[in-house]
């Protein structure tokens, strides 16, 4: 059985020490032969780095180490060209200053190594010399390879002057490559984000930008056949363990988990780091979100709570979907540059596509809702596990007003700065509250006479769920808090039975519950309940 390589970016290694490798040159044979300035964007851990190293081995002219591959059998020369490789999440950043002196000082280092010095005042002076110099030395022309481009300003999102300022030094070092043309033979350039072209591209603009190209979709990531061929046997090895003899299907669970992602809508991988950990821990976990996180998304949720509202079925736009502006942050386009949301299918019509984003696996929904509810409302995971036991009798019970009493204690924590005055919020971190535990909400569900904001369904019964909020002064009386929550129960449930949502689910057998939730603000919830 193969070993897996976990945290392991170097091609050479993989292949010479029995490592599992998914064979991604025929992508980067058809790349070689097509045009030569290429961005690709995909979140983090997913095969970037790795990528960007196996092209650089296919331009060692090392064709022996490719035996086995696609690319050894076909009719690719293997030509060596010398490679400049930067790695951008390897220098620091804190200021432009210190961010110029690690480039010159990174390029200065390559030089030393192939035997010269650099002549240069600027970093963007220093990387035309090392180009200029290779070109010479070898006689052939460059290929560049820039992995985490945009590293130095994500590190710094939320001080908006270090990242303008970065991206300035940035775009002045990039551009260099357009007036280097004629030396180069292939540039590729990889991130997470995807920034306009004006803001960080104006003058490379020569780039094919591939992220949402359907036939690049499988470029990174596990497709899901790999499952049955090269990791079979990892598969096969979790059977005997007692732990997974209660799943029917072990690799429909994997897929569930770790599988979803997509850039077309129609060819969908799987994570790579997050299902190589759970081979090797044999236990579902979140393993992609637990290793690293980027704090400012976060960070920004908490600074605009109301942007978190809607994390399922986002329609969104190529133009907007594939741009990012330090200045103009869509919550929606960022979670799906960092790998939160995912195209789940293309929608038809004229005009430029329409794509439909949804939260892509198992292993994103739990870690991310689960730590929306940590953030909002200074809660933890032990308070997690206590609320999902409470939840899970109490829905298998009908005690309703359980539930309750566990969502005044949720929304009462939450600290003034971060509540919204909307029913969507509420709406929303009930839904989240509900997936972190484990409960699989529909939300939104659509009957012929309308939406219901919410459906949970067991084995034996149904829970028709509307919310309805109503501002109320902080120092309103109880009488008339009172009349409030019943003049928004009231319209609950005249909704619910005006519209008929229960007719959807009265030839399932179960019994069903039609629930009312009120909220007047923070802390002040109420539920009105009726059984059919």
């Amino acid at each position: 059985m193969k070993k897996l390589p976990i945290g392991i970016q170097n091609f050479r290694e993989i292949v010479n020490s029995d490592y599992v490798y998914i064979d991604k040159t025929k992508y980067i044979y058809d790349l070689l032969n097509s045009v030569k300035c290429y961005f690709l964007s995909r979140p983090r851990r997913f095969g970037k780095s790795l990528l960007l190293d196996t092209i650089a081995e296919v331009f060692s002219g090392d064709k022996e180490l490719f035996r086995g591959l696609w690319i050894h059998d076909s009719d690719y020369s293997f030509d060596m060209h010398p490679v400049l490789r930067l790695d951008m999440s390897n220098l620091s950043s804190e200021t432009p200053q210190i961010l110029e002196r690690e480039l010159t000082a990174s390029l200065s280092s390559r030089a030393n190594t192939e035997g010269f010095e650099l002549t240069f005042v600027s970093p963007s002076s220093a990387l035309r010399n090392l180009i200029e110099r290779l070109r010479r030395k070898y006689n052939r022309s460059v290929v560049i390879l820039i992995d985490e481009y945009d590293k130095p300003i994500l590190d710094h999102l939320l001080d908006t002057a270090t990242a303008e300022a970065n991206r300035a030094t940035l775009r002045s070092f990039y551009g260099v490559l357009k007036s280097m043309d004629p030396y180069l033979k292939l540039t590729f350039i990889t991130g997470v984000t995807k920034f306009t072209k004006t803001s960080m591209f104006s003058e490379l603009n020569n780039l094919l930008d591939i992220t949402l190209f359907e036939e690049y979709a499988g470029i990174c990531g596990i497709p899901v056949e790999e499952l049955d061929n090269s990791l079979h046997e990892h598969v096969e090895a979790l059977a005997s363990i007692d732990y997974f003899k209660q799943y029917k299907s072990i690799r429909d669970e994997i897929l569930a988990w770790y599988d979803g992602y997509s850039w077309d809508g129609v060819n969908r991988v799987l994570n790579p780091f997050g299902l190589f950990t759970f081979f090797l821990h044999r236990k579902f976990s979140s393993f992609w979100y637990a290793s690293g996180s980027p704090t400012f998304l976060i960070s920004l949720l908490k600074q605009k709570p109301a942007s978190f509202l809607a994390l399922s079925n986002v329609e969104m736009r190529e133009r907007v979907l594939d741009t990012f502006d330090i200045n103009k942050i869509g919550a929606a386009s960022l979670l799906f540059q960092t790998g939160y949301l995912t195209v789940k299918k293309i929608l038809p019509g004229m005009g430029p596509p329409v794509y439909l984003l949804d939260i892509p696996n198992l292993e994103v929904r739990e870690a991310l809702y689960m730590n929306i509810i940590a953030e909002f409302t200074e809660h933890g995971e032990e308070f997690a596990e206590t609320a999902y036991l409470r939840i899970r009798e109490s829905l298998r019970t009908g005690d309703l007003q359980n539930i309750l009493e566990i969502l005044r204690g949720l929304f009462a924590s939450i600290p003034y700065a971060l509540h919204v005055d909307a029913e969507a919020y509420y709406h929303s971190l009930f839904f989240a509250l509900m997936s972190v535990l484990g409960f699989h909400v529909d939300a939104e569900v659509s009957t012929s006479t309308g939406r219901i904001d919410a459906v949970l369904e067991l084995d034996d019964k149904v829970y028709i769920m509307e919310f309805k909020y109503q501002h109320c002064d902080p120092g309103a009386d109880a009488d008339v808090k009172r009349g409030i929550f019943d003049e928004a129960l009231d319209r609950g449930m005249k909704q619910i039975r005006d519209r008929g949502y229960a007719a959807k689910y009265s030839g399932s057998g179960k019994t069903i519950y039609q629930t009312a939730f009120a909220f007047l603000g923070r802390d002040n919830v109420e539920m009105r309940t009726e059984i059919i």
